[in-house]
């Protein structure tokens, strides 16, 4: 019997790349995507997609979409809550194990790992010390496609938001980025791939700044998929909106 599985799934590239690597296994049956999102915005969390976009990723995927709407500057204690109940939920509902795109944080697969426990269910990590520059030559090589859409000002300038990741895209980071952002360096939306039924359309709108300081965001958990959500940080992040787009022919 196919174990029933929790993805949890960002919009960006290493959840989907975890996601084929999944399928392709064909030993689990996946149960739901499971995303972030900040309520007040209904966007994802920390990438600023709008949700109508990850509805249309979820909708291509032919996946269920549970969505865990966080209030805009959630406690730890606040996100642990309600993380809790919703996997209290999708346990009882079958769930046996979980679905990271993490790389190489230890402390956030140790934090992963310890929450699940808690519900006894396996936390899998498809990526889990793959160099990432193979990760994303495998990515694109795959024939998938992602754009940028959030920037840490720390490691990148405004110029790489709201660009395709591509040979030249990768040929133009700085040495001490991370070629898949795993740092917490870069944030993106995957629009195409082997996953896909259809591409998710949308168009390029504005570019945004945003700043984030100590002040407000110590002991907040913007993201926990994000090295951020745990160390306090005064930085500022470059954001591209993505407008969504009717499917062609619907």
């Amino acid at each position: 019997m196919k174990e029933k599985t929790i993805v949890n799934w960002s919009g960006g590239k290493d959840s989907a790349l975890a996601l084929y690597k999944l399928l392709q296994a064909q030993e689990h049956e996946i149960m739901c995507l499971l995303t972030n999102i900040n309520k007040h915005f209904q966007r994802i969390s920390m990438h600023g997609v709008r949700v109508d976009l990850l509805e249309a990723q979820a909708k291509s995927l032919d996946l269920p979409l549970v969505k865990l709407q966080l209030p805009e500057m959630p406690s730890m204690e606040v996100y642990d809550q309600m993380m809790a109940t919703t996997l209290n939920d999708l346990k009882v509902k079958g769930a046996t194990a979980s679905v990271y795109g993490d790389i190489f944080l230890e402390d956030l697969r140790k934090y992963k790992e310890s929450q699940l426990n808690a519900f006894n269910l396996k936390a899998m990590f498809p990526l889990w010390k793959i160099p990432t520059h193979h990760i994303i030559r495998e990515f694109l090589d795959l024939g998938f496609k992602t754009i940028t859409t959030c920037v840490n000002e720390k490691y990148l300038e405004k110029s790489f938001v709201g660009r395709v990741i591509d040979d030249d895209f990768l040929k133009e980071l700085p040495a001490t980025v991370d070629p898949c952002g795993e740092n917490g360096e870069f944030h993106t939306f995957v629009f195409d791939g082997p996953i896909f039924r259809h591409p998710i359309e949308f168009e390029v709108g504005e570019i945004v700044y945003k700043t984030y300081t100590p002040a407000n965001s110590k002991g907040k958990a913007k993201d926990i998929d994000d090295k951020a959500a745990y160390d306090p940080y005064d930085t500022g992040f470059w954001f591209c909106d993505l407008i969504p787009k009717p499917v062609t022919g619907s």
